[in-house]
């Protein structure tokens, strides 16, 4: 982010000063996009704010673990550095996911697909979760609600 035309913006800004800083001491850091095309998960980047390993000599106790998009679940595995796919949620192949990929990115022969969530967990992501992200997000809970009471109508009505 900046003024001017980029790329001979005038002045740039930091833009996401949190992740920069989380990516040192927070353990495990998941990213999440839901967006899984080319467009979206890029070779290469213009800019780097949050990198996913540092240089030698530097301290770091945290960083990313792992990459959940609308597709698949990754790996990041810091000795590469680089992606690995761990597993391809119902109804996407590997071809797919390599198709709507734009970066490269290893696999076992063949990944396993993605286990699909427990009651227990279905619970705590519909109820406190979701009362939690509503605090922050009000709108975008509401549209959660509202779309979980069209897949199962029993659910609470939108708070």
């Amino acid at each position: 982010m900046g003024t001017g035309d980029y790329p001979q913006s005038q002045v740039r800004w930091p833009g996401s000063f949190g992740s920069a800083y989380l990516y040192y001491v927070v353990p495990r850091v998941i990213l999440f996009r839901e967006e899984h095309t080319p467009r979206a998960l890029v070779e290469q980047v213009d800019f780097i704010s949050a990198p996913g390993v540092s240089d030698d000599g530097v301290f770091r106790s945290g960083g990313p673990i792992a990459l959940l998009t609308s597709k698949a679940l990754f790996r990041f595995d810091k000795t590469r550095p680089g992606f690995e796919l761990q597993s391809i949620h119902p109804g996407h192949d590997l071809t797919a996911i390599k198709h709507a990929t734009g970066f490269q990115f290893t696999h076992e022969g063949q990944p396993e697909q993605t286990a699909p969530p427990d009651r227990r967990t279905l619970d705590l992501l519909r109820g406190r979760v979701l009362d939690e992200v509503a605090e922050t997000y009000p709108d975008f809970a509401a549209q959660m609600r509202r779309e979980l009471r069209e897949i199962d109508p029993t659910l609470s009505p939108v708070s």
